[in-house]
């Protein structure tokens, strides 16, 4: 399958579902934390999938593995927040988050390294 956009992109789309997981976990947390983990958390986890999105879209490969590496970080700082949530709120389940980030976490090292290697020529195969 050809890759056309970012949304063809298994790793946005796994950062994606990462997204609407850490929204559901913020809304089980106590409303004192709104403006503390909630917000952090939330903002961590909405900037990985928007810099797969934004990276595909630069003009080239160094730029896009950039913006993966920042998403990388944000999924990095993702999963500290997730395992202060685990300390403080212990009977918040968070099992399927802390998957869902590490598999998100693989994926974008995958992928940065291979934006780091050199790009293949294309063939006349390659072109449609």
């Amino acid at each position: 399958m050809a890759i056309r956009s970012f949304k063809d992109l298994e790793v946005w789309q796994i950062a994606m579902e990462l997204a609407i997981i850490t929204y559901e976990i913020t809304n089980k947390l106590p409303t004192h934390e709104k403006y503390g983990l909630v917000s952090q958390m939330q903002r961590s986890a909405v900037s990985i999938p928007s810099n797969i999105a934004e990276g595909s879209k630069r003009t080239s490969r160094a730029d896009f593995r950039q913006f993966c590496l920042i998403a990388l970080g944000s999924a990095a700082e993702l999963e500290t927040q997730i395992l202060i949530i685990q300390k403080l709120y212990p009977r918040v389940k968070l099992e399927k988050s802390l998957e869902t980030n590490i598999r998100v976490q693989k994926m974008l090292t995958s992928l940065a390294k291979r934006l780091k290697e050199p790009e293949l020529p294309k063939t006349k195969t390659d072109q449609p």
